[in-house]
C-alpha cells in the first residue's frame, strides 16, 4: 500500500504535512534519516507510515512511559497492532509482550531504553524481523543534549544485533551541534537531516517582565478566546492558579504526576474535549498530546533552558491558526534559576555518598543488585539518612546521567498477590472456610503460579469474574493476608529505581571530574540562554529561538513583542490606525467584551491601546456601559 493510502485509510488524512513526505521517502528508500521537526509537526507519522509499508515490524525507542502508553494506546484504537516493553512489567509480561513481537502480527514494538541492556531483550530482538529502529527524542543519545540518558547510549549495540536495518531518529529539539552528535552516535552510514524549520509563523512569543503574574495570567485569559496551558514548576502553584482562575470564572484545572492515572486522564481528557478551558500543569503534561487549537500557552516560571521553552510553547497554534506563546518573568525567577544551577550538581563525594546510601536504603549487599527494580521513596530516604531532600535528589539525578541507575517518575504499581502457603494447607482453608472458597478458586482460575512468584493483579477484574464489588475483593484479600495464607500488596503510587550495575564497593565507583565540570559548565550556558532570551527588547524573539537551533531565519517574524513595540514606534500615526482597528475588530468578535480584555489583548502596549480606546469613546465610536464596551452602529 502507498504512503498516502496508508495515511488515509488509518488517519483520515489526504495530504501529508511539510517536510513528512520527504522524511518518509527517505525512510522507504532505505537511508538513516534525522527528522528535526517542532512540536507538533507530526513527528510519529514520519515513521509509523513507512513501517506500515513495510514487511516487519518496527522496533521504537522511546524515553517516557506515559508517551509509549499513549502511543500504542492511538495505534491499536487505529486498528494497527501495537504493544510496548517498559520498567515496572513484571517477567511475565515482558516474556508475552517479547513473544508477541516475534510470532505476533503485530507493526510497533515500543522499547523504554532501559530495557534495551537485558539479556531476555538481546536474546529475542535478534529474532524478530525489524522493518526500521526508530529513536524518538533523539537528542536524548547525546550527552550534550538537554535532557541526555545514558541507556539511550545501548541503541548502537542494538544496531549490532538486527542487522542492517535504516534508523529514523527525530527530534524537536536538536541544536546544531547535538544534531551531528546524534548521527556519529547512531553511526549513519550518510549524514542526511531533513529539517521542517524551527520558525512558527503563527506563533507570537512574549515575555514580559512582570511582578503580578496571577493578574496577568488572568488578563491572558480573558483577552485571548479559546483554550490554554499554564505550565509551572511545583504542583502546589498548580493547585493555587486553577483555583485562582475557576474563582474568576475560567473553568481551569490542574495536573501533575502526583496525581493517579485515572485523575490524570479525566483531567486531560476534559480539557482535550473543551469542558474546561484552561490546564495549570507541571511539565509532565502535554507530551504526546494532540490538540491543534491550543490559543495560548504561558510559562508562569521560567523553563530552565531554551530547549524545554520552545518544545513547551510550540504546543500552542498547531492547527496554524495565530496563538501566543508568553513568558512571566521577574528577578526573582532570574536568581532562582541560578540558584537551581548551584544545587543541580553537588559536589563529587557528596554524589558518591548517596550512591552508597541508595542501595543500603535498599539493603542491596555488594556485587549485587542489577537489573533490579525497586519503589524509592525520596522522602522516606531523605529522612531515613537526615538529608536534604533537594540535594540528595540531584545526586541521583547525576548517578542517573552517569549510567548507574535511572529513576522513573511516579508510576502506578499493580496490587500483587501470593500464596505463602502450601496446596494442602490451603485446601483445609477452603474447607473451613466455605465463603472463601469459592473467591480462592476464581483467583487460582484467573492468575497462574501463584505458588511459585508474586504476581500482579487487577481487583476490579477480579470483581467482574467474582460479581462481586471492588471493595469486597479487597477485604477479602486483606483477610487472607491477615490470615497469613497470601502476601498481599496493595497498589500504590511510586518513582521506581531501575540499577543498570551491581552495587560497586567504593573504590571502584567512578566518576569523571572532567565530565562533571563539562556537564556543570553547560547546564550554566542554558540557564544564561532562557534570562538573555528573556530579558531580550531589541532582537526579534522567533528569531532568537531559530538561531539557536542553527538555523538561518531570513527575517523577523513581526508578530512578537519586539517586532511590534519596533514597528509601533517607527511610525506613530500608523500605530494609533492599527490599535483602532484591532479594537474594532476584538469588539466585531465579541461585543460586550470587558475593558480587561483589551488590555490584556494589548499585553506590554496596554496603556497605549487604553488611550486610543478613550478617543475612540469620546468620537462615539466605541460605547461604554460600566466596563463593558460595544461598537456605535
Amino acid at each position: 500500500m502507498a504512503p498516502k493510502e496508508i495515511l488515509e485509510k488509518y488517519w483520515g488524512y489526504t495530504s501529508f504535512r511539510p517536510m513528512q513526505e520527504d522524511i518518509i521517502k527517505s525512510a522507504l528508500q532505505g537511508k538513516d534519516t534525522l527528522a528535526l521537526m517542532p512540536t507538533g509537526g507530526g513527528k510519529s507519522i514520519c515513521f509509523q507510515v513507512p513501517a506500515m509499508a513495510r514487511e516487519g515490524i518496527c522496533l521504537v525507542v522511546s524515553p517516557l512511559i506515559a508517551l509509549i502508553k499513549d502511543q500504542v494506546q492511538n495505534l491499536n484504537s487505529r486498528g494497527i497492532k501495537a504493544l510496548a516493553v517498559y520498567s515496572g512489567m513484571t517477567y511475565n509480561q515482558i516474556d508475552i509482550a517479547l513473544d508477541n513481537a516475534i510470532y505476533g502480527d503485530f507493526k510497533f514494538l515500543y522499547v523504554s531504553p532501559e530495557r534495551l541492556h537485558t539479556q531476555v531483550f538481546r536474546e529475542r530482538v535478534r529474532k524478530m524481523e525489524i522493518n526500521f529502529l526508530v529513536v524518538d527524542e533523539a537528542h536524548c543519545i547525546s550527552q550534550w543534549g538537554y535532557d541526555f540518558r545514558p541507556a539511550y547510549l545501548e541503541i548502537k549495540e542494538i544496531k549490532q544485533l538486527i542487522g542492517d536495518v535504516p534508523i529514523v531518529a527525530l527530534t524537536a529539539t536538536a541544536t546544531k551541534s547535538v544534531a551531528e552528535d546524534i548521527m556519529r552516535i547512531l553511526d549513519f552510514r550518510e549524514r542526511n537531516v531533513i529539517s521542517s524549520g524551527f520558525e512558527r509563523k503563527n506563533l507570537s512569543y512574549v515575555a514580559r517582565n512582570v511582578d503580578d503574574k496571577f493578574g496577568n495570567i488572568l488578563k491572558i485569559c480573558n483577552g485571548v478566546p479559546g483554550t490554554g496551558i499554564v505550565y509551572v514548576r511545583e504542583r502546589k502553584r498548580c493547585e493555587e492558579i486553577s483555583s485562582f482562575l475557576r474563582q474568576n470564572g475560567i473553568t481551569s484545572d490542574f495536573y501533575h504526576a502526583g496525581l493517579s492515572k485515572e485523575l490524570r486522564n479525566a483531567k486531560q481528557d476534559a480539557w482535550k474535549n473543551d469542558e474546561i478551558r484552561v490546564i495549570v500543569a507541571t511539565n509532565a503534561f502535554g507530551m504526546g498530546i494532540d490538540k491543534p487549537d491550543v490559543r495560548f500557552v504561558i510559562h508562569y516560571d521560567m523553563p530552565d533552558s531554551l530547549e524545554a521553552y520552545f518544545q513547551e510553547a510550540g504546543r500552542a497554534g498547531r492547527d496554524g491558526e495565530r496563538s501566543y506563546a508568553t513568558l512571566l518573568w521577574n528577578s526573582t525567577d532570574i536568581s532562582r534559576l541560578r540558584q537551581i544551577h548551584t544545587i543541580s550538581y553537588p559536589d563529587i563525594e557528596y554524589i558518591k555518598e548517596i550512591y552508597q546510601k541508595v542501595f543500603i536504603y535498599l539493603n542491596i549487599p555488594y556485587e549485587e543488585g542489577c537489573d533490579s527494580v525497586s519503589k524509592f521513596n525520596l522522602v522516606e530516604f531523605s529522612k531515613r539518612f537526615s538529608l536534604n531532600a533537594v540535594s540528595a535528589y540531584y545526586a541521583i539525578k547525576y548517578l542517573e546521567q552517569e549510567g548507574y541507575w535511572e529513576l522513573t517518575d511516579e508510576m502506578d504499581n499493580p496490587s500483587k498477590i501470593m500464596f505463602i502457603v502450601g496446596r494442602d494447607e490451603l485446601y483445609k482453608v477452603q474447607i473451613d472456610n466455605p465463603e472463601l472458597d469459592k473467591f480462592i478458586k476464581s483467583v487460582l482460575r484467573i492468575y497462574t503460579a501463584l505458588f511459585s512468584r508474586i504476581t500482579p493483579i487487577d481487583e476490579e477484574y477480579i470483581a467482574r469474574v467474582t460479581m462481586d464489588s471492588i471493595a469486597g475483593v479487597k477485604e477479602k484479600l486483606i483477610l487472607l493476608s491477615r490470615k497469613r495464607i497470601i502476601k498481599y500488596i496493595p497498589r500504590v503510587r511510586t518513582p521506581l529505581i531501575i540499577m543498570n550495575t551491581e552495587r560497586l564497593v567504593e573504590s571502584n565507583l567512578y566518576i569523571s571530574t572532567k565530565r562533571y565540570e563539562e556537564r556543570k559548565n553547560l547546564f550554566k550556558q542554558r540557564i544564561e540562554g532562557i534570562i538573555s532570551y528573556a530579558k531580550d527588547t531589541e532582537n526579534c524573539r522567533s528569531r532568537i529561538l531559530i538561531d539557536y537551533f542553527g538555523q538561518d531565519a531570513q527575517s523577523n517574524c513581526g508578530i512578537c513583542d519586539v517586532c511590534l513595540k519596533r514597528k509601533n514606534l517607527s511610525n506613530p500615526g500608523e500605530r494609533k490606525k492599527a490599535a483602532a482597528a484591532r479594537i474594532t475588530g476584538m469588539l466585531q468578535e465579541n461585543p460586550g467584551m470587558k475593558i480587561a480584555g483589551i488590555e490584556s489583548a494589548a499585553g506590554d502596549e496596554y496603556p497605549f491601546y487604553l488611550g486610543v480606546l478613550r478617543e475612540m469613546i469620546d468620537n462615539n465610536v466605541v460605547r461604554c456601559q460600566g466596563d463593558s464596551l460595544s461598537l456605535i452602529q
